[in-house]
């Protein structure tokens, strides 16, 4: 009798406890984007990149477009679960059971290169925030791939109400196009779109611990190159960006970024030299900018860090395949090694932490659970052009860590 009271209390006591661990937020269970790490999704070695690409029905009804690029050598369907749903903000809880399973026969299309579903969603009139999540499980081995889309909130301006396909109408996923290649733009309440070129170069971005504001250009040139039809091909020529929009008067619109063909792979012995500031003192990017054969300075820099010349050739290698993976993952209108986050990524390498706020993005470096991770803090800009820009929060701070990551490439031991 005795021990079916102790049972009892002890069952309602843990049953208490595990219902205010769940509402606390201490649970396992409390699963938010502020919560989840998304390191995969800046992975040098993932099998999957999703995308969210919104297209506006109407003020509250979009079709969520989500192709997911296939980045291991023929994937299978069943290898992988798929989910989705509408986040009312970066801090509500969510759980595999209470988000959409998405099956092979909702695949819009399956091509060599991607898995594409669609969903049109409506928001309700009085949700402030919403933000359109995707989960991918790899069954295999149990990683987790995430990516998410704000659809109305604070830093979103507005999202166009046309997309932008490739030949095989999959919606064009990537933050660059190569000159001369077409899209296809398709709408159902616009005949024409309206094409705005922007022959803007950047400089790359001040290191970490500069706190002082890197110089803006007072104007920026821009080029009306009038309007075209939309379900036809179109090409762009000229590299730089375009801004397309269906509505002048509006805030709506997309980017794209031209690049030249070898992008995202480096091009020129000029750009190399461009490209090397990051782990070069003043003086030797000085040197290397004012050489009238740029090869032979290159080459001259690269056995003079490593004295050694196999180990320079791999060092070379290493980096320039760093500035590659920085081009993929964080070009907007710039360059993706020309961001702040694409800085930080060539010269750290690909963060063991990634979370977001509505206002941050954040990457910890080390022990995730240790004194002695560092962290970044990428604040979160409003940008016409973009929802997704990002500027490093700068600090002095920094500098230890961001010297010793330079003092390991430049003695060539730099390995991720």
């Amino acid at each position: 009798m005795t021990t079916n009271k102790i049972s009892s209390k002890f069952h309602l006591f843990f049953t208490s406890l595990l219902t205010f661990l769940l509402a606390s937020g201490s649970g396992f269970s409390q699963q938010t984007l502020e919560t989840t790490n998304q390191t995969l999704r800046y992975s040098r070695y993932s099998r999957l990149s999703p995308k969210i690409i919104p297209v506006k029905i109407s003020e509250r009804t979009f079709l969520l477009q989500m192709p997911i690029e296939k980045l291991e050598d023929n994937p299978v369907f069943d290898d992988y679960e798929f989910y989705f749903t509408i986040l009312s903000s970066y801090n509500q809880a969510f759980q595999n059971e209470n988000l959409t399973r998405l099956q092979e026969n909702d695949l819009k299309k399956n091509t060599a290169n991607h898995f594409y579903f669609e969903q049109r969603i409506q928001i309700p009139e009085e949700q402030e925030e919403a933000i359109a999540l995707i989960k991918i499980v790899d069954t295999r081995q149990g990683d987790e791939y995430y990516y998410h889309m704000d659809l109305v909130g604070p830093f979103i301006l507005g999202h166009p109400n046309f997309g932008a396909y490739y030949g095989n109408d999959v919606p064009f996923d990537q933050s660059f196009l190569i000159q001369e290649e077409a899209l296809l733009f398709k709408s159902n309440s616009a005949v024409s779109l309206n094409r705005f070129f922007y022959p803007t170069e950047f400089a790359s971005p001040f290191p970490p611990m500069e706190t002082k504001p890197a110089p803006a250009p007072r104007e920026v040139e821009v080029v009306n190159q009038g309007d075209f039809l939309v379900n036809t091909p179109r090409t762009f020529d000229e590299k730089g960006y375009y801004f397309i929009q269906s509505d002048t008067n509006s805030t709506e619109g997309l980017l794209i970024k031209t690049v030249s063909q070898a992008f995202p792979r480096v091009e020129t012995w000029e750009d190399m030299v461009d490209m090397v500031v990051y782990i070069s003192t003043r003086r030797e990017h000085e040197a290397l900018m004012e050489a009238s054969d740029k090869k032979k300075a290159l080459d001259q820099y690269w056995i003079g860090l490593t004295k050694d010349e196999e180990a320079a050739k791999t060092l070379i290698r290493e980096y320039f395949r760093q500035i590659e993976f920085a081009n993929i993952l964080f070009t907007d209108f710039k360059e993706g090694w020309k961001t702040d986050r694409g800085m930080v990524y060539t010269v750290m390498g690909p963060p063991t932490g990634v979370t977001f706020r509505q206002n941050a993005e954040i990457w910890t470096y080390g022990d995730l659970n240790s004194n002695s991770k560092i962290n970044f803090t990428f604040a979160r800009v409003k940008n016409i052009l973009t929802p997704n820009y990002y500027i490093l929060n700068r600090s002095r701070a920094l500098q230890p860590e961001w010297f010793k990551s330079i003092t390991l490439w430049r003695s060539g031991r730099m390995d991720f």
